[in-house]
């Protein structure tokens, strides 16, 4: 039976003023709210699953006084997520003379448009990039083909698209379609100053990590999200509905990254975009990865802790931490005792089936714990039965150094992680499969191994680790884990890859890995320049 939906009161900034819109249902989409409360019908609905980018709009949010802007997926967004930010909708882009802002002029001028439908949500997505690049300012093709790779056109083959992105900052911006930007922060802390929605309406989203362990230990029957970049889909292909929802975008403590000597954390609530951008700063090599996880609009919406802790076999976080170490910090208030209690474990130990875990109906994952570079990990034993190991709070794992880097303690350590898709942006995993290996007296002395795509749950590759550790490391070691790595995982056949072709990949990666861990670099398409090709 589908549960009864209550309305809940929905307000944020629009077009200069406070929008608020009584009775949205906890499980409206933000598309819906705009296409059919306030008829802009500007923002289309193509995939109706974040894929394609017709829905972007961008939302403004006040952080530390200063406006933040992030292209986001209005499809799959749930309305109430946007209570007290502001929201830009193409509509909202041209000037009340009908001047077009320099990102509509630019498409206009470079014929950047033929059907029209992907228009309004490239243009958005330009819009975004105007405003975080202090009007657009310095882009180039390369920024421009990254912070695109969430919008789809069939007509254009992209070049104009990409020349509307470098023309757009040399294009004067006309009165009336720039923002005021310190109004606008001075009516969203206004906003943020109103009463907050009562601890059990129907959607919930504290402001603080206690209210929020409070509000799920009492509601634990409540729809946990964060970006909704999987949630949302529930919604809008398999018609889910949700009678409450408890969102932990608000919950201050999660909204951060805290780096401490030995590994950094990862609050639940740190976009996707966010959290990669911590990790890359630490290892610049997985620049490649973080971009091809997902199109910037989702990875503007998703968050790693949403991404981990939803489990799907086919989530590209998941190998990566695994190979790097990371642990899970879970949480929950004690009523009895009236505090929080936590428990932290291996994130491989998290699962326990087809998008199970072992957390509690009261419990939440609030941070991932990421080891930084040198940092020990838990290795395999000889038998080849992986650590399984609670943590303290004050536990550390590691993250490795990328290939062809020193490793600590100066031992040599490798990192790669390889995603296998049918398209190279904005595409789901057939296989993920993340390596962290370092050496010394040329055997393998550590190695960690996460894959993605061929069991029911993101797994670590414990009897290859085991068949790899102690043992030099030569073509014949390689040729054994191969076998070893194929043998280890029974995927299965689906729409994205046969078990066959899944099987035979994951050893061939691990060839790849063993060339470039040799030097070759020519066998990576992050190698190939389409210029040098032209």
């Amino acid at each position: 039976m589908t549960p009864p939906i209550s309305p809940q009161t929905l307000t944020f900034w629009r077009r200069g003023h406070a929008v608020t819109l009584d009775n949205v249902p906890a499980d409206r989409t933000l598309l819906e709210v705009l296409r059919e409360d306030l008829h802009c019908t500007g923002t289309k609905e193509g995939c109706g699953e974040g894929d394609c980018g017709a829905c972007t709009v961008v939302l403004g949010e006040a952080v530390g006084g200063k406006l933040q802007y992030k292209a986001i997926n209005s499809c799959i967004r749930l309305a109430h997520s946007v209570q007290g930010l502001a929201v830009w909708t193409t509509e909202d882009l041209v000037s009340a003379k009908g001047e077009l802002h320099p990102a509509q002029e630019a498409m206009v001028n470079c014929h950047g448009s033929q059907c029209g439908f992907c228009t309004p949500g490239f243009v958005m997505s330009l819009f975004g990039m105007y405003q975080n690049t202090g009007g657009g300012q310095g882009v180039d093709r390369a920024q421009a083909q990254v912070e695109l790779s969430g919008n789809l056109c069939r007509c254009t083959g992209y070049r104009p698209i990409f020349d509307a992105a470098q023309q757009m900052g040399s294009l004067p911006l006309p009165a009336g379609c720039g923002v005021n930007e310190p109004v606008v922060v001075a009516a969203l802390e206004a906003l943020g100053e109103r009463p907050a929605p009562a601890a059990d309406g129907v959607y919930m989203r504290p402001p603080t990590l206690t209210r929020l362990l409070q509000a799920r230990a009492a509601h634990p029957q409540a729809q946990v999200v964060a970006g909704c970049t999987d949630v949302g889909l529930w919604v809008t292909k398999m018609h889910k509905r949700f009678a409450q929802v408890l969102d932990v975008t608000a919950a201050e403590e999660l909204r951060r990254v805290e780096t401490y000597p030995h590994h950094i954390a990862i609050g639940a609530a740190v976009s996707l975009h966010e959290a990669y951008a911590a990790l890359v700063s630490e290892r610049p090599p997985l620049k490649t990865f973080a971009q091809r996880f997902a199109g910037l609009p989702v990875r503007n919406s998703g968050t790693l802790g949403g991404n981990v802790a939803n489990g799907s076999p086919i989530g590209d976080s998941m190998p990566l931490l695994i190979a790097l170490g990371a642990s899970v910090v879970l949480m929950r208030w004690d009523a009895k005792r009236k505090t929080v209690t936590h428990r932290e474990l291996q994130l491989e130990d998290l699962y326990t089936g087809y998008r199970t875990n072992v957390m509690r109906a009261d419990e939440l994952l609030c941070w991932i714990k990421v080891p930084r570079p040198g940092e020990p990990s838990p290795q395999p034993s000889p038998r080849g039965r992986g650590s399984k190991t609670m943590r303290s709070a004050n536990g550390v794992n590691s993250l490795p150094l990328p290939l062809g880097e020193g490793g600590g303690e100066g031992l040599p350590e490798f990192l790669r992680v390889y995603k296998i898709s049918k398209r190279f942006d904005d595409d789901i995993s057939a296989v993920c499969l993340a390596i962290r290996l370092t050496l010394e007296e040329g055997k393998v002395s550590t190695i960690s191994i996460g894959a993605g795509g061929v069991a029911a749950t993101p797994v670590r590759a414990r009897q290859t680790e085991a068949a790899l550790l102690g043992q030099a490391w030569s073509a014949d070691t390689v040729m054994a884990a191969m076998a070893a790595l194929r043998a280890e995982f029974q995927p299965i056949s689906d729409m994205r890859a046969s078990a066959a072709y899944r099987q035979t990949v994951l050893g061939n990666l691990l060839q790849r890995f063993w060339l470039e861990s040799q030097g070759l670099q020519a066998i990576n398409l992050e190698s190939v320049s389409m210029e040098d090709l032209a």
